[in-house]
């Protein structure tokens, strides 16, 4: 474990810094901390923390302690919001104190801290919102729809060739879309440079950006002096990390200024930045944003999958492909993505807020710079929401009249407040495209062995920021 390992390397520090907190007076407040579970000296909860999949941790503490609770890593307060009702109340209707984001060591150190998710909040981020807003607001993400279906199409065709690994084929969709629109790169398969990088960026950064094992470096500032490799696993690739932000940030962006020198430039949102006057701070700004990566995830049932064919085919009666036209004409495959969103939540723990100054919550007190999370995984598993909530129902999205009872965009896996996720309407356009193609053209089904019977298929997911 991570944390066994920091502390074979610091035992000396530790002791030293228990001893030092033992002298060191406490804030006294006003009110009690929300309920958690008894924190050790200095370390906290760190030792009864699951590292790599700590929502289940704070899952397992919630029905102990309730719907919002407190936890300490290593001096850090945490808050942990296990309930949707309480995430809107902090999150939407005090956003202007739960609007910015804790300041995690580890953004920095590997390069990562440009990102829009991840900047506090201040003129900058508001400058990259303006952006996002200006590019991928509702009206404007609609009219990509053919953008969104000629790589759907190639998502299709490539799906029906492949001979192993789908995965690497929705990774090329998702992030050749992005490049498409933000730079007009036309991506060459899934062994496209830039594709290749922009995979391996997302795969180390979602390991290395959460606040639990950020709370080390905090903790520790030390640390930072020492080589990376001293840490192994995910840690020692944060000078990999820091290189691929530098190379994604200004490769593609400088290639969009020769082509517009050259009048070779495709039509994008770079492009389209660059042809108006802006200074170059601006153009910083620029290159921040245009770096997103939307993840897409879609498991299917049987019985899921041909109801949702079976509406497709009602509805496409002239042989032609489904595109965002028809979306309202199919409510199913919408309630199907929302299922897949809630199925598995893809960022299980959100990406934390910070609270700006003190506040007090049904009694609680909860303190400025504390960490907030919305425990995402907890919400999908509310039964009192989500009746047998482990099984994917997608009808549980629809009125008894067959239309959704809420908008996509309204999900909580796009977050809450003045953070909510920007490129929403991009996502699910993309992402409703891509599925309403691939069940419009193909049968999904058990792969068979040798001898003709079915193989079965476990679910199982990675861990990480990312699941």
């Amino acid at each position: 474990m991570l944390f066994t390992h920091i502390l074979a390397l610091g035992i000396p520090c530790i002791v030293a810094l228990v001893v030092a907190s033992g002298l060191t007076r406490r804030r006294v407040y006003p009110l009690p901390l929300p309920p958690g579970p008894r924190p050790l000296p200095f370390l906290g909860n760190a030792l009864q923390l699951d590292t790599k999949r700590p929502w289940l941790t704070y899952t397992a503490w919630g029905k102990t302690y309730g719907k919002i609770i407190h936890s300490r890593i290593l001096g850090i307060d945490l808050i942990i919001i296990n309930s949707e009702t309480i995430a809107r109340e902090l999150l939407d209707k005090r956003s202007a104190n739960y609007s910015t984001r804790p300041v995690i060591r580890t953004n920095k150190l590997s390069g990562l801290a440009f990102n829009t998710v991840l900047l506090p909040y201040g003129e900058t981020l508001r400058q990259h919102r303006k952006i996002f807003h200006q590019v991928l607001r509702a009206e404007v993400s609609v009219s990509y729809h053919e953008m969104y279906s000629r790589h759907a199409n190639q998502l299709a065709i490539n799906l029906l060739n492949a001979t192993s690994d789908l995965q690497q084929h929705t990774r090329a969709y998702t992030a050749s879309l992005i490049m498409a629109v933000t730079y007009g790169h036309l991506a060459h398969g899934h062994e496209d440079s830039l594709l290749t990088r922009v995979h391996e960026l997302v795969d180390i950064g979602r390991y290395i950006i959460s606040p639990e094992k950020a709370a080390i470096f905090t903790a520790f500032p030390f640390l930072e002096k020492l080589p990376f490799w001293c840490f192994g696993g995910a840690f020692a690739l944060i000078g990999r990390c820091r290189e691929l932000c530098q190379q994604l940030l200004n490769e593609p962006f400088s290639e969009v200024k020769t082509q517009m020198a050259n009048g070779t430039a495709s039509h994008s949102l770079v492009a389209d930045f660059l042809s108006q006057a802006h200074d170059d701070a601006d153009e910083d700004t620029m290159k921040a944003v245009a770096l997103t990566t939307f993840l897409m995830a879609m498991v299917l049932y049987p019985d899921v999958q041909a109801r949702a064919r079976a509406e497709i085919d009602q509805v496409m009666r002239h042989d032609r492909m489904p595109c965002l036209d028809d979306r309202a004409s199919l409510p199913y495959l919408d309630a199907i993505l929302l299922e897949v969103l809630r199925w598995y939540p893809i960022i299980p723990l959100g990406v934390p807020h910070a609270t700006t100054n003190d506040d007090i919550y049904g009694g609680y007190f909860i303190p400025k710079g504390a960490i907030v999370m919305v425990n995402q995984w907890t919400l999908s598993r509310d039964e009192d929401m989500f009746s047998d909530a482990s099984r994917f129902d997608p009808s549980r999205h629809l009125t008894v009249y067959g239309k959704l009872k809420d908008p996509f965009v309204n999900h909580f896996a796009f977050g809450h407040g003045r953070r909510i996720c920007p490129g929403r309407w991009f996502a699910e356009n993309s992402l409703w495209t891509a599925a309403a193609t691939i069940l419009a053209v193909m049968r999904i089904d058990h792969a068979k062995d040798s001898n003709g019977n079915t193989i079965e298929v476990k679910p199982e997911f990675t861990a990480g920021l990312v699941m």
